[in-house]
């Protein structure tokens, strides 16, 4: 389906320079980045802590509710926060294909 879409699009004369060089691409891409970066941080942070933490220090083995120490929390959290993650990229991205779509759209009128 894509594919199709891709060769009709050139059969209509995108100008694809044209649009990557728009003030509204520029735009939307900055949106993007400002979106996509610091949840990549954010999930390589939290992801490497779990193995820092137990590799070199011992707070995480602690109890926490009685023979579940806290990193066991840790990491079914980590579960928790990639299903979130993904959750919350699903809903932006489908905002991110619609102001796409309207920009090569702009381009074609």
């Amino acid at each position: 389906m894509a594919q199709k879409k891709l060769i009709d699009s050139k059969e209509k004369g995108i100008d694809y320079v044209k649009v990557k060089s728009s003030p509204q691409f520029k735009l939307f891409l900055s949106r993007k980045n400002k979106f996509i970066v610091p949840m990549t941080v954010f999930f390589m942070i939290f992801y490497f802590l779990l193995p820092i933490f137990t590799s070199y220090t011992t707070f995480l083995n602690t109890s926490a509710i009685g023979d579940i120490s806290w990193t066991w929390i840790f990491a079914v959290s980590q579960f928790v926060m990639v299903w979130v993650l993904s959750t919350i990229y699903v809903r932006r991205a489908a905002t991110f294909d619609k102001e796409a779509e309207q920009i090569v759209n702009e381009q074609l009128n």
